[in-house]
């Protein structure tokens, strides 16, 4: 943006102090300066509710619609020698930086997701991510698939990996390279022999960082998935990785010679390779990015598109088993109860409904009981058009139902 003044015969161009910014929705730098000199852990679970273009706090601000945690700060610089990491919010959510200034990474910025865990604990994903499945106990409960839309499944008498931007086994990819919606890596599973409690690595997080003017990597960002097991005999007793995650970058200029890494983790094999997106101006950068990423260039000026428009196809979950389900599950294994309870029965009915979602899509319904069985994907089919302008269309599926805990997801594949 240039500001001309003439001044009798003599036109004079005098730059803007804006010259050269992106407009980046909602950056008010009301977190204030972010700047982190040593170790330090950013717990999600302090965020308020509300309104991700809200003012907001340096505890950041959880919006349930969005599901991401935003912060709105007007600096970030993270020094030489120091990590940042998160705890996760309940819901699991994204991380989403929205900058007015610049961005330094010196250092290290990790959301990566858990190593295998023990039974009867699972592996907590990155923000964003999946968890790995749990191991196994002395007999009954066998152990789980992993978690989350690309999650790996019970083989044999090991786990295979989990799935994103790459497909590893049975385990199918999801999201596409423009990471909106913002999303994370799935889980890899356990391992089902009896006895041995070995679960499946978490999968990586994901983070969006949006910066009105540049960005600078001399360190590192990554979210990578969490480690399964790998005994060295064949597949025996293995468990899978998570797969990497999901890593964002919108700014006017890219700067720096440090690394972008969303990894599978290792195992019987190794998860699948997450995403990352890099949309900016400028690039001066000599940063290696694993894997490839997807690169967009802006003009300056432009306003960055940080969520999906109001036309973008919408699936949610409105009732299992007769209930209501809630419009910002947790899915938290009885540390909160759950989303949903139903009564002892075999099957169940699950009713979703999708907006702007043509009626040849497929709707898949993904089963995943927290122990004791393989994760279970089933089509659903249309049951009633609700309206054609906009398009929505509600679709059911019967279920079998596990003892326990079981997380539900929904995918839609367009043709």
């Amino acid at each position: 943006m240039r500001t001309t003044l003439t001044l009798i015969s003599l036109v004079v161009f005098t730059q803007n102090a804006s010259l050269g910014a992106i407009t980046i929705p909602g950056a008010d730098g009301s977190s204030g300066v972010l700047n982190i000199t040593e170790d330090t852990t950013i717990d999600l679970s302090l965020a308020a509710t509300g309104q991700w273009d809200a003012a907001n706090s340096a505890s950041g601000i959880y919006d349930a619609e969005k599901w991401a945690v935003v912060f709105n700060y007007s600096t970030v610089t993270i020094a030489e020698g120091a990590t940042l990491t998160f705890t996760n919010h309940p819901s699991k959510a994204p991380v989403v930086w929205l900058v007015n200034g610049d961005v330094t990474i010196d250092g290290t910025v990790a959301l990566d997701g858990q190593d295998h865990q023990l039974a009867p604990l699972v592996a907590e994903g990155g923000p964003g991510g999946f968890r790995g499945a749990a191991g196994s106990f002395s007999g009954t409960p066998r152990a789980s698939a992993g978690f989350g839309p690309g999650g790996g499944f019970r083989q044999g008498d090991a786990g295979t990996s989990g799935s994103y931007g790459t497909a590893v086994s049975n385990s199918p990819t999801y999201g596409n390279p423009s990471l909106i919606p913002l999303l994370g890596g799935s889980g890899g599973a356990g391992d089902p022999e009896s006895g041995r409690g070995r679960g499946g690595g978490a999968g990586g997080g994901a983070l969006l960082i949006a910066a009105a003017q540049g960005i600078t990597i001399n360190g590192e960002l990554r979210a990578n998935g969490g480690a399964g097991i790998d005994t060295g005999y064949s597949s025996y007793n293995d468990t899978g990785g998570g797969s990497g995650g999901g890593l964002r970058l919108v700014c006017d200029s890219l700067a720096g010679s440090g690394a972008l890494t969303a990894l599978g983790g290792s195992g019987w094999q190794s998860g699948g390779l997450g995403r990352i997106r890099v949309e900016r101006v400028a690039n001066n950068s000599t940063l290696s990015l694993t894997p490839d990423p997807s690169v967009v260039p802006l003009s300056s000026g432009d306003t960055a598109v940080l969520w999906p428009p109001a036309t973008a196809p919408e699936v949610e979950i409105l009732s299992i088993g007769g209930e209501t389900a809630p419009a910002d599950p947790r899915a938290s294994f009885g540390a909160e109860g759950a989303d949903v309870s139903l009564g002892e029965t075999t099957t169940t009915p699950i009713v979703i409904q999708t907006t702007n979602v043509e009626q040849a899509s497929t709707v898949q319904v993904r089963i995943t009981p927290r122990s004791d069985a393989n994760a279970t994907i089933i089509d659903a089919s249309v049951d009633t058009v609700v309206s054609t302008d906009p398009l929505v269309i509600q679709w059911t599926a019967e279920l079998p139902v596990n003892t326990g805990y079981s997380a539900i997801q929904v995918k839609v594949v367009r043709p």
